[in-house]
């Protein structure tokens, strides 16, 4: 049996009192454009003022008692929910609740981790969707099969583990463990953090994994997807400054569809944030997407270190730049592209990419920028998206060849 990381509180009542929070954030939001629309318009009624009192004094009490309400309601809801029986498996062990809550770790993860609840995922390798205790006994019963070349696979933002089953096909790792005898580890972490902090905490785990494996390892490589490549330089990075043993195992760092040079889509959510927030009409959706958690923010430009976020304001729109991160001696890093279309010059794909990514940015190579990627461990894949990086012929077939 893989040794499950129990938590204190029950994941299913954390996740009903979370979604009457909501309710009542939603209902002091509306409350608030509300007023500030009135606003306007009593500026323009003769002896408005009064009026607006009135007004403010009423919408007040109606807002407060319907937040009131959905406080009390879901700290009802959650108490009836921790009281029913127990199942065996926690709700994020399971294939659909695994995959709801690795979405809200994605939006809010980095809220969730500050206030401590059981609903935020600590980086851990998955077994079956069981998180395992990284000692020796413990990988020993969850890997009983343990080779020396360990293929690290991380997943992307508001994803988990189990995205790369993707079409209910045999994954990388299954393949490559029956191909060239590689033992394949699959990490779920809460994207919703900062990069770097992930980064470390991806370091310290495989710190501990390659200390505590059944074999000694040999090699090491690292396989990301999205997010979980720049996840994966930033381990590399932090690690290498910290001259941690594990890193010189380390012999391929793998992206597939990661934004190394930042993602087109946060980019322009967060000048549309700045000017939705300049009316009070629109402010309150400009408040719903200022709440967007760190590592969506991280994207933005590719930020992998904290001193890309530490004492700086995350509204500001002149941004200072990204700290170029050098990719890791002594290994060989590759990289996969996508386009919705077959050529990546067609003007579609040169524009939208893979949906989520460009092009110059998966290559890590833009007319400003260039990271240090050779063409020669790059592939193109053409007529598909993002997230079918995760399962997908041709970059099956590259990953043999690399790690072969």
């Amino acid at each position: 049996m893989t040794q499950l990381v129990r938590k204190t509180e029950d994941e299913a009542a954390a996740l009903v009192r979370l979604g009457f929070e909501e309710l009542r954030g939603f209902t002091e939001s509306v409350g608030s454009t509300e007023r500030d629309i009135a606003g306007r318009v009593f500026g323009y009624v003769p002896a408005g003022r009064p009026i607006k009192f009135v007004h403010d004094t009423v919408a007040r009490g109606v807002v407060g008692a319907l937040g009131g309400a959905a406080t009390a309601a879901g700290r009802g809801a959650g108490t009836l929910v921790e009281r029913r029986p127990r199942p065996e498996r926690p709700l994020s062990a399971t294939a659909w609740g695994g995959l709801g809550i690795s979405v809200l770790n994605g939006l809010v993860g980095d809220r969730l981790e500050r206030e401590g609840s059981p609903l935020a995922q600590p980086m851990a390798i998955r077994v079956d969707g069981l998180a395992v205790t990284p000692d020796r006994a413990s990988l020993a019963q969850a890997f009983p099969a343990a080779t020396p070349r360990l293929v690290v696979f991380l997943h992307g933002l508001m994803e988990s583990e189990r995205g790369w089953h993707l079409g209910g096909r045999e994954d990388y790792g299954s393949r490559l463990a029956r191909d060239l005898g590689c033992t394949p580890v699959y990490v779920r972490y809460n994207s919703g953090r900062h990069i770097s902090e992930n980064g470390r905490s991806l370091s310290d785990l495989l710190g501990q994994v390659v200390a505590e494996w059944p074999v000694e390892v040999a090699e090491v490589a690292l396989v990301g997807h999205s997010m979980g490549g720049l996840v994966s330089r930033s381990a590399c990075y932090i690690a290498a400054l910290d001259e941690a043993p594990w890193v010189g195992h380390v012999r391929h760092v793998i992206s597939l569809g990661s934004p190394h040079l930042g993602a087109p889509l946060e980019q322009a959510v967060h000048y549309l944030s700045a000017g939705l927030n300049k009316l009070p009409e629109t402010r309150m959706m400009s408040t719903f997407l200022r709440r967007r958690s760190a590592g969506i923010r991280d994207l933005r430009q590719g930020s992998l270190v904290d001193e890309d976020w530490r004492e700086r304001d995350p509204e500001a729109l002149r941004a200072a730049a990204c700290q170029e991160v050098p990719l890791l001696e002594g290994a060989t890093h590759c990289f996969v592209s996508a386009t919705v279309t077959r050529s990546p010059r067609h003007p579609l794909g040169r524009v939208i990419g893979d949906t989520l990514v460009l092009v110059p940015s998966a290559s890590g190579r833009s007319r400003t920028r260039k990271l240090g990627f050779e063409a020669e461990y790059g592939l193109h894949v053409g007529a598909t998206h993002h997230i079918a990086l995760l399962n997908h012929p041709a970059v099956y077939e590259k990953l043999h060849a690399w790690l072969g």
